[in-house]
């Protein structure tokens, strides 16, 4: 018997002895008025006897792993006998009733653990298997924070990518713009010329000493709206598909012996001029790897 059944067999016994005890004093008092004392005595040796062979009985099919519903009952009705002889005696004292009315419900508390143990016994592990569950739960434990850190990192890696892109975005945006403000000064700067009169007249000397007879008029290019900014890409080059993506993975991989990491290969594949996500370039990776 283990440390860790004892204590539940323990309360059991303790509470069974003093059952039987007071089950057999009240039995000699209470009938020993009634009859001699010796016949009161057998009567509750009777009922403890009865009581304690059925219980021992229920614990050796408890240990074959065995249990009958019949010697389960017979072992209630003798502790339910027990119980309604020391409150019979209760209800019939003249002095104490409260305090033997108090005890009463002790047969009936020790079939109760008695239950208690064997649902404990029969719910009970070794060491070995108790060792393996804790192993089990802490083992999903680790790969449930490795997955979690991972997506973390994944999703820390990508928004910094995002923020690179849009600021770069954004800087491209403002130099255009104040390109196009600057060229638009300079424009009107030179409309504002060619209307000037002065200017005119000085165009046209200079025009006709050039070629003859002819004045034409000094007409500026055309200045037209910009083209708009097309969206920042993530990807510079065209995507690729799934399959010329894992293919190039897999050849970038296998240039050396033994093959690359992760980490060699994605910044080789970057150096060669290739575009994919982060998320792109990684399910390839496991595509390639499986």
């Amino acid at each position: 018997m283990n440390a860790k059944t004892t204590k539940t067999v323990l309360p059991a016994v303790a509470m069974t002895a003093v059952s039987m005890v007071l089950t057999l004093a009240v039995v000699v008092m209470w009938l020993g008025t009634a009859m001699p004392w010796p016949v009161a005595l057998v009567v509750g040796l009777g009922i403890d006897g009865g009581w304690l062979a059925t219980l021992a009985y229920e614990r050796r099919l408890a240990a074959q792993g065995d249990h009958s519903h019949a010697v389960t009952g017979v072992g209630w009705s003798f502790g339910l006998i027990a119980a309604g002889v020391l409150i019979a005696h209760a209800l019939t004292a003249e002095e104490s009733a409260g305090a033997w009315l108090a005890v009463a419900w002790l047969p009936i508390a020790a079939k109760a653990l008695w239950l208690v143990q064997g649902l404990w016994e029969r719910t009970a592990l070794t060491p070995n298997a108790l060792g393996a569950i804790r192993g089990i739960q802490q083992e999903a434990r680790d790969e449930a924070a490795v997955a979690r850190a991972r997506l973390r990192a994944e999703a820390t890696t990508e928004e910094t990518r995002l923020t690179a892109v849009t600021q770069a975005g954004a800087r491209v945006a403002r130099v255009q713009a104040k390109t196009a403000q600057t060229l638009s000064r300079a424009w009107s700067t030179l409309e504002t010329a060619r209307d000037g009169e002065d200017t005119g007249r000085a165009l046209t000397s200079v025009t006709n000493r050039v070629t003859p007879d002819v004045t034409p008029r000094w007409q500026l290019p055309v200045w037209g709206p910009t083209e708009p900014v097309s969206a920042f890409s993530l990807d510079t080059a065209p995507a690729l598909t799934d399959a010329a993506l894992d293919a190039l993975v897999d050849e970038i991989r296998h240039s050396e012996t033994p093959a690359l990491s992760y980490r060699e290969m994605a910044t080789r594949f970057r150096a060669a001029g290739h575009s994919a996500s982060e998320v792109r370039l990684r399910a390839a990776w496991k595509r390639v790897v499986a």
